[in-house]
């Protein structure tokens, strides 16, 4: 999916919440899932100048979970430890976006150069 204009920040939510439904998450786990992804989306969009989202469904020892990547090309972050930590913000936001969406999913991966944009690997699993 695109993440271009505010209506595809939109579609996020509503494709996300498809994924958890169609992977059996209870309300909970589907709002905590969607909550991430709409972050990610909009830092993308803000910060990054758009992006990509990338849906996927992987198994792992007889688990099914819902794998979420988001990408952009935008400046990157220089300093991803200081970024993590609530508060931290380069824009007008309140700086909880990447951190509050690393408590929120299961497995966490940020890959990101200055000037190089930046990907999230983000994996919520439906054993809870």
């Amino acid at each position: 999916m695109a993440l271009t204009t505010e209506e595809d920040l939109l579609a996020v939510r509503h494709a996300v919440r498809a994924a958890t439904v169609a992977v059996g998450f209870g309300l909970v786990d589907q709002t905590r899932v969607v909550t991430a992804a709409s972050e990610l989306a909009r830092n993308a969009y803000i910060h990054g100048g758009g992006g990509v989202l990338t849906i996927e469904f992987p198994h792992r020892q007889g688990v099914k979970g819902v794998r979420l990547t988001i990408s952009d090309e935008g400046p990157g972050i220089a300093d991803l430890e200081s970024a993590l930590i609530d508060g931290f913000t380069t824009g007008v936001g309140l700086g909880h976006g990447l951190g509050g969406a690393r408590r929120l999913m299961d497995d966490f991966e940020v890959r990101t150069k200055p000037g190089a944009g930046m990907t999230v690997i983000a994996t919520r699993w439906a054993y809870r």
